[in-house]
């Protein structure tokens, strides 16, 4: 068995223990601002302005499954962007958006009602005349600011994202700055995993929507 934390980061918070910006300049918020726990480390990333499910682990065999690009464990992020997004830019989003890294693998993406979340401070930017809408993408990638690549490149600009599911690990029922500590049974080291090339992508389950207490 090995600990894994379910943490929801909360926007513009660093995905570390420490801020390593130069001295003099005005602290950013870091994990060890909520959590407390010794010898833990991510597995994975999650932007500054980005929010949502981080997952936590001492175990490095654990950490692998989890971040390894090669096991292919697919995220589902929840984003609103600017402006109504069209059925051809979904369809662009589905099939693979050509960045200036390459071409990103096939997702799965829908358009989806507003969730039910809670207010971001600050706010979200928002222009009368523009509206806005929400996707849902399940990607199995993890470039650099990948999902705001994404939609920048089918015109329409990411306003606030948020990971709601890694796995089968969802953010339900925990509020921003919030963690909940589980144990994981590691099964024995499998064929896929000694060669990481043979990897197959999971399938994910259709993520509920959050419900603020």
């Amino acid at each position: 068995m090995a600990d894994l934390i379910l943490f929801n980061k909360p926007f513009q918070a660093l995905c570390q223990f420490t801020d390593e910006r130069a001295a003099g300049q005005n602290p950013r918020a870091t994990l060890a601002d909520w959590i407390r726990i010794p010898g833990i480390y991510p597995a994975g990333r999650l932007d500054y302005d980005s929010e949502g499910l981080l997952l936590l682990t001492s175990d490095g065999a654990l950490q692998h499954r989890i971040a390894s690009p090669a096991l292919k464990m697919p995220k589902t992020y929840w984003v609103q962007v600017e402006g109504d997004i069209s059925a051809s830019a979904i369809k662009e989003l589905s099939a693979g958006v050509r960045l200036k890294d390459g071409r990103t693998r096939p997702a799965q993406a829908r358009k989806m009602p507003e969730p039910e979340l809670w207010p971001r401070v600050p706010p979200v930017r928002r222009r009368d005349t523009v509206p806005t809408s929400w996707i849902e993408l399940i990607i199995t990638e993890g470039r650099n600011r990948q999902v705001r690549r994404m939609t920048a490149a089918v015109g329409f600009p990411t306003l606030r994202l948020i990971r709601y599911r890694i796995g089968d690990w969802t953010l339900d029922g925990l509020e921003p700055g919030k963690y909940r500590k589980i144990s994981v049974n590691l099964p024995a080291t499998t064929q896929t995993e000694k060669h990481p090339a043979r990897a197959r992508p999971a399938r994910a389950k259709t993520p509920r929507r959050i419900r603020r207490s």
